[in-house]
């Protein structure tokens, strides 16, 4: 009676196992019919919803179906992204992520978690991060800045976008690593910390490529070095930290696409596949080249693993400097 029962089991699950599969699968054939949600946490105008608006249009192309942006704002991103993962995981809600949602994450109360409420398409491009400087500091490499700040401790200011953002982090980051303390300025937002920097409130800044490329090439601002593992076609003068002498400092922001956990695999490999040709696609390629940034593909399981990456790396750096959003 106890070997008949267990075959039964046996039975049953391999049955129960053959109809998810078949479930999935035909979800996946019949998967779109229908036009798709993305969303995008952020502000029209800006620095992540170009990024999205490019995918849209692209996934648009390829499926067969509208995938029209839904601009999620508030929170810092929270709000986007609670809306994303409470969706229903059927391939018609999607988002678009950065890295900076894993340290919103740590410093913010949100209701979910990165590594459980996640399916986790593919990353699409990635960009590293400019250290600029006002015209009038009196440094034009890292070994001069660096130099220069260990001269005056506390005494050189610093703009970010906010408190916790991914430009704060990677200032923390740089002052550990280069042995220097710098004094924050924290703005509300992206675009007054960058006209911080070019007034002279502040002397200088971690901003991204596609703000700073425009008002280095204007000579209003200088470039002192990027992150990352080689220069950026748009600026091929300037070097990497890694040249520059400061090997072990490499942050870099991501752009990415997201779905809630529980989205059937097959829909989740169709994205991912789509994605891939977006990334591959010389024409996408020149464009984020042309914006200081590079075509940078991952499988869902390396983005699962990017991800997990980047919350002991950026964790580390917030612990270390005992930041919290209230500074």
């Amino acid at each position: 009676m106890k070997v008949m029962k267990s075959c039964t089991i046996i039975v049953k699950t391999v049955l129960l196992a053959a109809l998810l599969t078949t479930t999935g699968l035909a979800q996946a054939q019949a998967w779109p019919s229908n036009r798709i949600r993305l969303i995008i946490p952020y502000p029209p105008g800006g620095s992540q919803d170009p990024m999205g608006r490019l995918v849209a249009e692209r996934l648009t192309e390829k499926l067969g179906h509208p995938v029209f942006v839904d601009n999620r704002v508030g929170g810092s991103g929270i709000v986007g992204t609670e809306a994303m993962v409470r969706a229903a995981p059927d391939g018609y809600t999607i988002m678009l992520a950065s890295s900076s949602l894993a340290i919103t994450s740590m410093l913010m109360h949100t209701s979910f978690d990165l590594t459980k409420d996640f399916a986790w398409i593919g990353t699409f491009a990635r960009t590293g991060f400019i250290l600029v400087a006002h015209p009038a500091v009196p440094a034009n490499t890292l070994q001069e800045f660096i130099a220069l700040a260990k001269a005056k401790p506390g005494q050189l200011n610093y703009s970010s976008a906010s408190t916790g953002s991914a430009p704060h982090l990677a200032t923390a980051s740089f002052e550990s690593l280069a042995g220097i303390r710098l004094a924050h300025i924290p703005y509300n937002g992206g675009g007054p910390s960058l006209t911080a920097v070019i007034g002279g409130q502040v002397e200088v800044s971690f901003q991204t490529p596609v703000a700073a490329i425009p008002m280095i090439r204007a000579n209003r601002l200088k470039g002192i070095a990027i992150t990352g593992d080689k220069r950026i076609a748009a600026l091929p003068q300037m070097p990497t930290f890694v040249e520059a002498g400061l090997p072990t400092f490499n942050l870099v922001n991501w752009y990415g696409v997201a779905a809630p956990a529980g989205t059937p695999k097959p829909i989740l490999d169709r994205l991912s596949a789509e994605i891939s040709q977006i990334a591959n696609n010389r024409e996408v390629q020149e464009k984020l080249a042309g914006q200081g940034m590079e075509a940078y593909f991952t499988t869902p399981e390396q983005f699962n693993a990017l991800v997990r990456s980047d919350l002991t790396t950026y964790g580390a750096v917030i612990k270390a400097g005992n930041i919290k959003m209230s500074q």
